[in-house]
């Protein structure tokens, strides 16, 4: 990679031989300035299912369909301001969901 030495932009490869596309400089008979750094190969990146993003708290509340005693829950402002926030509760093991209301 090159960059320019007047105001420092980077020298795109087309348009080297004609100069900065920024400040115009030419660097016809002068010294290239080069960058000694090297670029890594990219390493290679894992996916993640919507399954394993899960982030929410877990709660001991009883789940009214399956009986299970573990849900994910979260609050939600559904009302005016001045009104109790929607807790709602996703149920670990069926997924079911449901809300209460304060």
């Amino acid at each position: 990679m090159e960059f320019c030495p007047k105001c420092g932009a980077v020298l795109v490869q087309k348009r080297k031989k004609e100069g900065c596309p920024r400040c115009n400089y030419s660097a016809k008979g002068k010294i290239k300035i080069t960058s000694s750094e090297k670029i890594e190969e990219k390493k290679e990146i894992a996916i993640l299912s919507d399954k394993d993003m899960q982030v929410l708290p877990i709660v001991t509340e009883k789940c009214i369909k399956c009986g299970n005693d573990k849900a994910f829950f979260w609050t939600v402002q559904t009302r005016s301001g001045d009104e109790a926030e929607t807790k709602f509760f996703k149920c670990t093991k069926c997924e079911y969901t449901w809300r209460e209301y304060r």
